[in-house]
């Protein structure tokens, strides 16, 4: 698939979503049209690089200063890039609330999970990007960052009204994870950048779809009511049943 529709597909589905946001009066008041731009400028900057030569040669250039002098990889990547999300259940547990409830955000991270590997895996396959190492053709984009940076939103979004530095904090580990994905020879700095655009979208998404989701999942059960009395209107005894379902 050529890059340029790839791109324009994206941004397609992105002014979608937030004419939506836009419409919905609730959702207007925690997302906007800016909350997109750094995730759109991410994505579009892998997108481009996938045929760009400037833009490859640059990849060249911080690869190799990047792996210089490496005698092993460290694989740490492969935990911190659920640390951002798993932080939102850990503070919760010491008693430092957030946002929401459990059900709530277990559903939500789950969606941005999912809409992560929906994105991802797909792209990696039409993409068809080399990795640095030679290992394989599944490049771009980087799923462990788009994990890291779907997690780092989600703690964003649970703890900025208690701290902003919860959400930095996400963020920068988040940036560590991307940093190791080269740093191992795993991917390009295009696919990292593209990788953690998706990954924020996804949880921006997540939590744009779940209300939507809550309405026709968990629909409040009416209470079922029956009254029973009597009745006499000068001719006729009797027993009235009155019911609301």
């Amino acid at each position: 698939m050529n890059p340029k529709f790839l791109l324009l597909a994206l941004i397609y589905c992105q002014s979608i979503f937030a004419q939506e946001i836009k419409n919905d009066s609730i959702i207007t008041k925690k997302i906007s049209y800016k909350a997109l731009i750094i995730p759109t400028v991410l994505i579009g900057y892998g997108v481009i690089g996938i045929e760009s030569d400037a833009i490859k040669n640059l990849n060249t250039e911080i690869k190799e200063e990047v792996t210089e002098n490496i005698d092993h990889k460290i694989t740490i990547d492969d935990f911190t890039q659920y640390l951002p999300a798993a932080t939102v259940y850990g503070l919760n547990a010491i008693g430092i609330k957030g946002k929401s409830n459990f059900k709530d955000r277990t559903l939500i991270l789950t969606t941005s999970y999912l809409l992560v590997a929906a994105t991802t895996l797909p792209l990696k396959n039409i993409t068809h990007v080399q990795r640095p190492d030679g290992s394989s053709f599944n490049s771009f984009p980087s799923g462990h960052t788009a994990t890291a940076f779907a997690g780092a939103e989600f703690l964003w979004q649970e703890y900025k009204d208690v701290s902003i530095w919860y959400g930095i904090s996400g963020y920068i580990v988040a940036t560590g994870t991307g940093f190791f994905r080269m740093y191992n020879d795993r991917h390009w700095l295009t696919d990292v950048a593209a990788g953690a655009g998706i990954g924020i979208l996804c949880t921006k998404t997540a939590y744009w779809l779940y209300p939507k989701m809550q309405k026709l999942l968990f629909k409040k059960e009416t209470k079922a009511a029956v009254m029973i009395a009597p009745f006499y209107n000068g001719k006729q005894t009797g027993i009235g049943l009155v019911g609301r379902f």
